[in-house]
């Protein structure tokens, strides 16, 4: 358990907590929610110690261990695979350590012996014994094979080292968890098993994540840090954020009954009760929910941009037939014979670790790339939007303000008013549309690429990992454009919940041929089959 009373922190003028008092409780996984800057991260530095609060305290039980995923990967470079994640254990590799280091000893003397037997006793109650099985355990459930667990962490790739950090974070079962981005770099089969593992512990976790599936699989809170404080509400991700919408709709209605309101919450309550994630929590959590009242569900400041695409002229029956298309790179073949046909409707998401292969076939269909051979034609009613992986070209050494840079992709010559007003929906506000689009932070940049395609009416998307730099509101708020789009699609993303709810075809290129489902991914990976492959093609 961890306590925190009375914490406060400010940078200068800028307040980010005020008077925080939270308890995290053992069982229980929060999820720390809030705007891009709010201070999430800088909150869990604060509970790991990292960052001493200006005001008030944050207290552990006695003897209790917290562990945190540390962010720098090449912080254990000469270090050996299996060792970097038992280190997750401070004093459990302390004891190892001073244990070999008598036992290498040429002159051995009974004050050694004493010694040793001192620590054997301690590294038993610490479950020494099962260390490097536990750390194998864990590294293997993260797809870091046996073959990598005696290697110098300077000899793995970079997502393979960010596996190691997570398994040192999880090892030796800490009383407290702290988790910002545990997703980050992990490939569905890991992400799958990280969530049953935190669905299974027993102690705390609180998690920082952009992933809203991973929250509403593993969250039984949310942890909402608005207006400088932080307020704990029973339940995950969706239901937070419905409700925060309901109050916010709620408020707004002035003149409905209270009585009314309250019903209305009431219902909705019900809906969620039933889809409590974590089972052995389920019932607590539902006796918790039906005691919430109106006043306990406040609305939020958080702002959502406006994304909606309208397509200005509607798709007829052909869209796109793509025939027999292969690519080398660098002398490797990132797609080979890759056929299919878009049908009116279709949204399809291009899934699994081939990144590669879909970016250059989205280059290719947009005419930035020439196939070495095959060929594609789109149909006469067709118009097309691209939202490339890498948007550096758009705004590298690019001296426009937003306003001019957004009206060179303004089809009718539209007003500064206008399109102050369309950024303005975008949350650009005020004097941020004179802001460089050479400045923009990653998040801004996406924002502004999603802005271009609004305005060009398109009725065929091709985004390739559009989520990739946006923030909660902002991947919520592209979903629902999404998601009522009346237009087809192509798309890619790492986000579960974007492809669940956007996608009605699913197609995946694999070694062995190309898998083209009419489903949602949840039925995909569902399917005994495909998921059969997919485990070949991981262990291979």
């Amino acid at each position: 358990m961890i306590t925190v009373s009375n914490v406060g922190l400010r940078y200068g003028d800028r307040k980010l907590f005020e008077d925080v008092n939270i308890k995290f409780t053992p069982g229980n996984c929060y999820g720390l929610i809030g705007a891009n800057g709010a201070g999430k991260s800088t909150f869990l530095k604060i509970l790991s110690g990292e960052i001493e609060a200006q005001t008030g305290d944050v207290h552990m039980g006695p003897g209790e261990r917290l562990a945190v995923l540390k962010q720098n990967q090449f912080e254990y470079e000469e270090h050996e695979v299996l060792k970097v994640v038992i280190m997750g254990h401070a004093r459990l590799y302390e004891v190892m350590q001073e244990k070999d280091a008598i036992y290498m000893k040429a002159d051995f003397s009974d004050e050694d012996g004493m010694r040793a037997a001192e620590l054997e006793g301690e590294f038993a109650e610490l479950n020494g014994w099962e260390a490097e099985s536990e750390a194998a355990i864990l590294l293997k459930g993260l797809g870091i094979g046996e073959d990598l667990h005696d290697k110098k962490m300077s000899e793995l790739t970079g997502g393979d080292k960010v596996k190691v950090l997570l398994a040192q974070a999880l090892f030796g079962k800490p009383d407290v968890l702290l988790l910002d981005e545990p997703t980050n770099n992990l490939d569905m089969k890991a992400i799958q098993w990280l969530e049953e593992f935190l669905i299974n512990f027993e102690n705390t976790v609180i998690v920082v994540s952009h992933d809203r599936h991973f929250l509403n699989k593993v969250c039984t809170h949310i942890a909402d840090l608005d207006f400088g404080k932080i307020k704990v509400y029973v339940g995950n991700y969706d239901f937070w954020y419905e409700s925060s919408q309901l109050a916010t709709k709620l408020t707004q209605e002035s003149n409905k009954k209270k009585e009314e309101k309250i019903k209305e919450l009431q219902e909705f309550i019900a809906r969620f009760s039933a889809n409590a994630s974590k089972s052995k929590q389920a019932t607590s959590r539902k006796k918790l929910l039906d005691k919430i009242s109106l006043d306990d569900i406040q609305p939020s400041s958080r702002k959502y941009p406006y994304v909606n695409f309208t397509p200005e002229r509607e798709v007829g029956n052909d869209l796109l037939t793509v025939e027999g298309i292969s690519k080398s790179i660098d002398g490797v073949k990132v797609l080979d014979n890759v056929s299919f046909i878009m049908n009116k409707g279709d949204k399809i998401a291009f899934v699994g670790s081939n990144e590669i292969a879909y970016s250059t076939l989205f280059k290719i269909l947009t005419g930035e790339m020439e196939p070495d051979s095959g060929k594609f034609k789109w149909g006469i009613t067709t118009s097309q939007a691209y939202f490339p992986r890498d948007n550096s070209e758009y705004f590298e050494k690019n001296d426009m303000s937003l306003v001019d840079w957004l009206r060179q992709y303004s089809p009718n010559d539209q007003s500064e008013s206008f399109l102050r007003g369309f950024l303005g929906r975008m949350l650009f506000s005020g004097e941020e549309v004179q802001k460089k689009a050479s400045v923009l932070s990653g998040g801004e940049k996406v924002r502004c690429m999603l802005s271009k395609m609004m305005l060009s009416g398109s009725n065929v998307l091709l985004l390739d990992d559009p989520t990739n730099h946006l923030d909660l509101e902002s991947i919520t708020a592209l979903n629902n454009g999404l998601t009522s789009f009346k237009g087809s699609m192509l798309f890619t993303s790492h986000d579960h919940q974007f492809v669940q709810t956007i996608a009605n075809r699913i197609i995946e290129i694999t070694p062995s041929g190309m898998l083209d489902k009419q489903l949602t991914y949840d039925e995909y990976l569902e399917n005994g089959e495909i998921q059969k492959q997919l485990e070949t093609m991981y262990a291979s």
